[in-house]
């Protein structure tokens, strides 16, 4: 064979190598219409985790049970969501977010109908906790698809639009469940809150199964389908160990913060075992070494749990204070701290845009104004009469909602802009699991200042104190942002 022939035949090789990567790398061209029905069904599981806080005193009326158990109802869900959010990630990334967004879609949905159809509280509470575990299924598989489909600023977009999703899922459940409830009626009314799950379940099972893509067929994959059943046992040992003091904690029964002494314990196990399963080879849960080796993970987990600590509990401690001392019913509870949601839904798709060109110091000024904003409250809204706390909780909570819409997107680009696409579920799934955790402390956190401050003080003071307490926890996430953009 001439060496003209053998020549000929290399770039013949050559340019079908070249067009094979190339048409591997062509953007799927339905990424945006995916990504619409992921966001719908990320949408659905987050507003279950603030949507019942309104309804707890019709639970608990209609249930005729005690505060404690229908406090699991609302807890247990953060529990377990919290529990599978990693496991469910890795399982998107081992097997397909198809399978996982079906799987998981299934199984919220008749947990859903099974909350809002069980004759009894304990059956109630058993739902509602396999609906927490459905839904860390599900959501992991958001930040999974985009690291799969989208590149370059158009990921920063994407993760914009998830931003917007996680903020105003969080901060629109009240006020729809105080709708809810207006046109239901408070004694029955709240099982609508969870049987509304099932038709949007149903549907969004037809675009997944039509749209979503499967998992890719190739030796590779296949070795990575493994699943390390020992870290996830021990990550979920460690998340139980935080969080189930958190939910189970009443009155002056202690002896749940005896787990708290497990959690560092089960967390030095999982680092070592993970790091143990990437000696020998072997897919690990989540790869350990992306918290030093990729550049603004570790300090995109620290900031997005301090944030959703100090978040969540303002707006909690804020509508218990609306209703609980100015006597307000759930909607206007609601429709008082609604500013949030319209201020985060106003300007996460902007900030998403923006931060591949202007980096971590987006989260620097997003966290200044969340800071401004639950600061006014704090110091205002006391001093206000019923009458007269929409001219500043209106403006205030708009601010902060301008500021919080701008936090949760770009953290979420800049933390997993450079984890590799093959554990883009898991390490996405980590940084929500943060943001559960730091959820269920601050919420547990800013109600027990409140109560304890107000068995001392005026109602109006106890709120004050709670928000300052938030403020501190902003600080520190604001800190936390400071030094990786500094770095």
């Amino acid at each position: 064979m001439s060496d003209k022939t053998v020549a000929a035949g290399k770039a013949s090789s050559g340019n079908q190598s070249s067009d094979q990567t190339s048409t591997r790398e062509q953007p799927d061209p339905r990424r945006w219409r995916i990504l619409g029905v992921s966001l719908v069904v990320g949408f659905m599981s987050l507003l279950d985790v603030s949507i019942v806080n309104v309804a707890v005193p019709s639970m608990q009326q209609g249930l005729h049970t005690s505060a404690g158990t229908v406090q699991w109802v609302v807890s247990g869900y953060a529990l377990t969501f919290g529990l599978t959010l990693v496991a469910g990630g890795r399982l998107g990334d081992a097997y397909g977010r198809r399978r996982m967004m079906t799987i998981g879609l299934c199984a919220f949905t008749v947990s859903s109908a099974a909350v809002g159809l069980a004759p009894s509280a304990l059956l109630v509470v058993v739902a509602r906790l396999l609906q927490g575990a459905s839904a860390g299924l599900l959501t992991p598989q958001n930040s999974g698809l985009i690291q799969q489909l989208f590149r370059g600023p158009e990921r920063g977009k994407a993760f914009g639009l998830f931003g917007f999703t996680v903020s105003v899922s969080s901060a629109v459940g009240p006020v729809l469940g105080g709708v809810i409830l207006s046109l239901a009626g408070e004694h029955s009314g709240w099982r609508y809150l969870f049987l509304i799950n099932v038709p949007i379940g149903l549907a969004a099972l037809f675009f997944v199964a039509r749209l979503v893509p499967g998992r890719p067929n190739s030796s590779e994959d296949a070795a990575d389908a493994r699943i390390d059943v020992i870290g996830a046992i021990l990550l979920g040992a460690m998340v139980v160990a935080v969080l189930f003091p958190v939910v189970s904690v009443e009155g002056e029964i202690y002896w749940p913060l005896a787990f708290l002494v497990l959690a560092p314990l089960c967390g030095w196990g999982f680092v070592r075992w993970e790091r143990r399963t990437v000696a020998r080879g072997r897919p690990p849960l989540l790869d350990v070494s992306l918290l030093r080796r990729v550049r603004g993970y570790a300090g995109g987990l620290a900031i997005g749990g301090l944030y959703f600590t100090g978040f969540t509990g303002t707006l909690l401690v804020t509508s218990y204070y609306l209703q609980d001392a100015l006597g307000f019913g759930p909607l206007h509870a609601g429709l008082l701290i609604s500013p949030f949601a319209v201020g985060a839904a106003m300007s996460a798709p902007v900030a998403g845009r923006v931060v591949s060109d202007v980096g971590r110091l987006v989260t620097v000024i997003a966290l200044s104004v969340v800071i401004l904003g639950v600061a006014v409250t704090a110091l205002a809204v006391p001093l206000l009469s019923p009458g007269h706390l929409w001219w500043v909780s209106v403006p205030a909570l708009l601010v902060a909602g301008l500021g919080g819409g701008s936090v949760v997107s770009p953290n979420m680009t800049l933390s997993l802009n450079e984890v590799p696409p093959r554990m883009g579920g898991a390490a996405g799934g980590a940084l929500q699991t943060g943001q559960r955790i730091g959820s269920s402390v601050g919420a547990a956190l800013m109600m027990t200042v409140y109560t304890s401050v107000g068995l001392h003080l005026a109602e109006s003071q106890a709120l004050r104190i709670a928000l300052l307490t938030a403020v501190v926890l902003l600080a520190a996430a604001l800190t936390m942002a400071i030094r990786d953009w500094r770095a």
